[in-house]
């Protein structure tokens, strides 16, 4: 991992998180923030986006592939749709979704790789228009 001075995580990572997901979904989250959980999204931003997602050891499209096979696996539906469509951002392609979803099905199982290429689909399907 880099060395990051103090404090610069959280404006790291919205940097990050803007030229991943895009100005108009983080402007949404961000409108969307109440009291009850900003502390929860600071802490999105600083861990996810300004730690993990803002380290140059691997690239946006390879951390992009590893995400989208984590919410494969995992079953977490709502958030491997928002990361297919970042694949404009990060550089992974179609096929690149279908290899790693092909690998899901073998280490996370055929179910979880079922919906997901169903989800893919969709997704993708939605990104051409």
């Amino acid at each position: 991992m880099s060395k990051r001075a103090p404090g610069s995580r959280y404006e790291d990572g919205m940097a990050t998180r803007r030229q991943v997901l895009g100005n108009a979904h983080v402007d949404r989250a961000n409108a969307n923030m109440t009291p009850f959980d900003s502390d929860f999204q600071t802490m999105i931003v600083e861990s996810a986006w300004g730690t993990v997602w803002a380290d140059d050891a691997l690239t946006r499209r390879e951390r992009s592939m590893v995400t989208i096979a984590l919410l494969a696996a995992l079953g977490h539906h709502d958030e491997l749709a928002m990361h297919i469509r970042a694949t404009a951002n990060t550089g992974a392609s179609a096929e690149d979704i279908k290899e790693v979803l092909m690998h899901v099905a073998i280490y996370g199982g055929v179910p979880a790789a079922n919906t997901a290429f169903k989800i893919a689909k969709e997704t993708l399907a939605g990104m051409e228009k």
